[in-house]
């Protein structure tokens, strides 16, 4: 259960680090951490869940109704109600909750008439969910470079296009905006469908307009780090009727179970026009979803009240690049991800651990990190990496400068300090280093303390 609706508060001003005295020494280098206590993540019991939530999911298991599809009619239904108030949420005429973010990836590709083998654009920075979910739907992912801000690239995409690419497959990775208008405008362009992954960005908004929203479907995921967490699960939001028909008959609705989500007209297909791929969300998740909604305003002000404390807290720090969003606010605030330019994230990533504070190097190459492209062999006819790598090598490049750092709406302002004395005193204890690329000292291997975590989703 989490407690923590304090107002946004300026951050106190603290001390700056001088290596040279023995506070200041890393705790890599045997000095006493900023924090002893684990870094609050969802995997360690940081959800967002109040006693409301826990009871709903009971009232749901009580009645013994788990199949979404049982002799109620749909607006009754724990997902026919989820269901409604997604559609109130993000302003869409429809809503259908799954199983998972990849599978609300994998029907809006199917659904939305994209020919099987055709080659789908995403950005080379994502989950590995998104290439998978292309797979999945039987087309073959084209990656694409992403900006320094770790944004999918548009001017690589244009330069690059080619008429194989029947669809654009952005993703709000981290939690930050993609240029959507953009990329919306240029799909139109090329007769293709835009899709949003907007999974790792459940509640977030460009310029007052929810993410999720700007393409022919945006798909989301309820997995246990995501604004609203069941642990596992998905939906998809759209306002194209004949998509969201054929996604509700690729999910399972069979023997007529489609026509309840048309109460009011036939749909515009059969049950069994598609294959049944049986993708759907069941009723217990969907009434702990339903509940969680009523405090989601209240989770999406923690998240950015949370990034924007630290953020600003950080923003004068020299040698490190604070990812940019491309318009005010265009941000969840779960992570908070910056690149440590001609430097050694990877270091810089271990030292905060030591430090406390749950960190990685994206493009590390001893981390078989998943948002790592050069890590999806699947995807590839190729084992040789740095050939991978040579696909996108800007990409690569910034991965390999990047630290992400999870941030829990659960954390408190006291430990978005600790993060923030970490970072200042990691890059004070860098910058007096002797020239040449940080070393870890005679210490030995690195490990990140107890109770510390990888992040695991988005």
């Amino acid at each position: 259960m989490n407690g923590n609706d304090e107002a946004p508060a300026p951050p106190r001003p603290l001390p700056a680090a001088r290596p040279d005295r023995p506070e200041d020494r890393l705790a890599l280098h045997g000095g006493a951490p900023v924090r002893h206590t684990p870094w609050p993540t969802y995997d360690k019991g940081a959800v967002f869940v109040h006693p409301e939530d826990e009871e709903a999911a009971c009232r749901a298991v009580r009645s013994h109704l788990y199949f979404r599809y049982d002799h109620r009619p749909q607006h009754e239904t724990e997902c026919g109600r989820f269901e409604d108030e997604l559609c109130r949420f993000f302003g869409t005429r429809h809503a259908l909750a799954v199983s998972s973010g990849t599978a609300a990836l994998a029907l809006a590709i199917m659904a939305a008439r994209v020919p099987p083998g055709s080659l789908v654009a995403c950005p080379g920075f994502t989950f590995v969910a998104t290439p998978s979910a292309i797979v999945m739907a039987g087309c073959q992912p084209f990656l694409v470079e992403v900006d320094e801000d770790l944004r999918m690239d548009l001017d690589d995409l244009r330069r690059r296009w080619q008429p194989g690419i029947r669809a654009i497959l952005v993703v709000h990775m981290r939690g930050f905006a993609a240029d959507a208008e953009a990329l919306a405008a240029f799909a139109a362009e090329m007769g293709v469908p835009l899709i949003e992954d907007a999974v790792p960005a459940l509640g977030a908004e460009l310029r007052g307009r929810k993410l999720g929203t700007f393409g022919a479907a945006g798909a989301f995921s309820t997995q246990s780090d995501k604004a609203l967490n069941c642990g596992e699960g998905g939906f998809l939001v759209t306002d194209d009727t004949e998509l969201f028909a054929r996604a509700v008959a690729l999910s399972g609705a069979y023997e007529g179970r489609l026509r309840r989500h048309f109460p009011d007209a036939e749909p515009p297909l059969t049950g069994l026009d598609l294959p049944l791929l049986s993708l759907r969300m069941d009723e217990i998740r969907a009434a702990l979803l339903r509940a969680e909604m009523a405090r989601l305003p209240q989770r999406l002000r923690l998240f950015h009240r949370n990034y924007d404390r630290v953020a600003a807290a950080l923003a004068d720090v020299p040698g490190i690049a604070i990812r940019r969003p491309v318009a005010p606010g265009a941000y969840l605030g779960e992570a908070f991800v910056f690149r440590v330019p001609g430097g050694d994230a990877g270091w810089f990533a271990r030292a905060l651990c030591r430090e406390g504070i749950d960190a990685r190097n994206i493009g590390a190459d001893d981390d078989l990190n998943v948002r790592a492209f050069w890590n999806w062999r699947f995807a590839y006819d190729t084992d040789d990496v740095d050939a991978i790598r040579a696909m996108l090598p800007r990409t690569a490049g910034y991965l390999r400068e990047a630290v992400d750092v999870p941030l829990s709406s659960n954390l408190t302002p006291d430990d978005c300090d600790d993060l923030v004395r970490a970072v200042r005193k990691v890059a004070a204890a860098r910058d007096a280093a002797p020239a040449g690329p940080p070393s870890d000292g005679p210490a030995g291997p690195v490990v990140a303390p107890a109770g510390a975590a990888e992040p695991v989703g988005r």
